[in-house]
């Protein structure tokens, strides 16, 4: 059995999230999306708590369901896992850093406790994702002397304001944030702005389980990056020994309840940090075009955004395409929603794309199914042919992609602008024409 996770979102209580990241839509989005596993976001905000406790009851162990909820035989309902991420802004090495993290923990019972000690750390009522002065390292010691159950994992860890290995404020080792309880941190989060590949170049992560996650304000964004496990066990314990047991460092002679066998990723360049660069003066450049510049920007004279590819080249010591022992492979996706929109020049917030999505789930199964189960011939009995041949573009990373950079979205194009002109004008396509 196979089962897509998404441990990393936010609810309604955190800052420029939307009001519809309840416990109810949450429910309904994850199984649009086809997610089994959900994580709550945000258990350190009382109002949140609240909700969760008041509308969540145990399901398989360390996991949660929608109380009283009716099932049926394809369909037992979402599961919740309880998370959290935590904003440290502290020095350290004589340096400002600001590096987010996320906490799951196993019960409620032990929400409260990380809760009552972070209360007296900073304020847990003002944001979803609260800002905490205090060192990761302690946060960590904090976590497990609580519950050794607790699982600590660096958030987007290559993010530049925000992430471990970030340029701005971020260290260039794993041993530097943690010291001597590194030991303890069995993975990271790679983050939208990068992939398990551009990871793999860095020989000091070969020992820790790469994972992905969406991040998601809104419940479009459920699953953007997600981790597929497979096993005949489902619980909490199962997922975090699965995910500390990646990367190769799994015992051949155990028969695993759980295995992590890929993750789903953004194509990264489509990621909001991929490139270095300057929003407020639209500029872009690669590495080599930062590196030739001096790191400054042309425009203004200030330095450039250092982003996650300029950052990966710096601290890597392998070439691109190289592929550690045991490293888990994962498969590069765009949203149903983008590739509808792509098809028919539309944006995806129109009413002609929010339809023909739903007409597609609907009939089709779960978005996640669509995009990499459904075999062509499945696909082109229900869907439109430019619909079908840009599902398959996108399996086969058939895609163009402007990188992002500073804050950017990049921006992807699954047909060309020529292809866009005969769509308007109804003329049709060469089957999986390329640009």
């Amino acid at each position: 059995m196979k089962y897509i996770c998404d441990f990393h979102i936010h609810s309604k209580y955190s800052r420029a999230v939307s009001q519809e990241m309840d416990v109810e839509n949450l429910d309904k989005w994850a199984r649009l999306k086809g997610i089994k596993v959900l994580g709550t976001g945000d258990f350190t905000h009382p109002g949140w708590l609240s909700e969760l406790k008041e509308k969540l009851e145990p399901a398989e162990s360390g996991l949660y369901k929608i109380k009283n909820q009716i099932s049926d035989i394809k369909d037992n309902g979402t599961r919740f896992i309880l998370t959290t991420e935590i904003s440290n802004i502290y020095s350290k090495g004589g340096r400002g850093r600001r590096i987010h993290n996320v906490i799951f923990a196993p019960s409620f019972e032990v929400v409260d406790k990380i809760n009552t000690q972070l209360s007296w750390v900073g304020n847990l009522k003002s944001d979803g994702r609260p800002i905490l002065g205090l060192d990761s390292r302690e946060l960590l010691k904090i976590v497990l002397n609580i519950s050794p159950d607790c699982f600590f994992v660096p958030a987007h860890a290559w993010t530049p304001w925000f992430g471990l290995f970030g340029s701005q404020s971020g260290f260039d080792s794993l041993e530097e944030c943690f010291d001597d309880y590194s030991k303890y941190i069995y993975s990271i989060e790679t983050g939208l702005s990068s992939d398990p590949a551009m990871n793999w170049r860095w020989s000091a992560l070969d020992r820790l389980t790469l994972i992905s996650n969406s991040d998601a304000h809104s419940l479009r964004n459920l699953g953007r990056e997600a981790n597929v496990f497979e096993g005949n066990e489902l619980n909490y314990k199962a997922i975090i020994e699965a995910i500390k047991s990646g990367s190769g460092r799994r015992d051949s002679r155990m028969s695993p309840a759980l295995k992590l066998i890929y993750t789903i990723e953004f194509f990264p360049q489509e990621g909001k940090y991929h490139f270095d660069g300057h929003r407020a003066c639209e500029v872009s450049f690669s590495p080599e075009e930062t590196k030739a510049h001096k790191n400054i920007c042309p425009k203004c004279g200030r330095p450039l955004t250092i982003g996650v590819m300029n950052r990966v080249d710096e601290l890597a010591d392998r070439p691109e395409g190289a592929k550690p022992p045991g490293a888990i492979p994962f498969k590069s996706l765009v949203p149903l929603e983008e590739i509808i929109a792509d098809a028919l020049g539309v944006g995806k917030q129109s009413k002609s794309v929010q339809e023909e999505y739903q007409r597609l789930v609907s009939i089709l199964g779960s978005e996640f199914e669509i995009l990499l189960e459904r075999s062509r011939n499945e696909l082109e009995k229900i869907a439109s042919p430019l619909v079908v041949d840009g599902i398959i573009r996108v399996r086969e990373g058939k895609v163009k992609i402007k990188p992002g950079f500073d804050g950017e979205f990049g921006k992807i194009e699954i047909f060309s602008q020529e292809e866009k002109e005969k769509i308007k004008k109804g003329d049709s396509l060469e089957q999986n024409s390329l640009f």
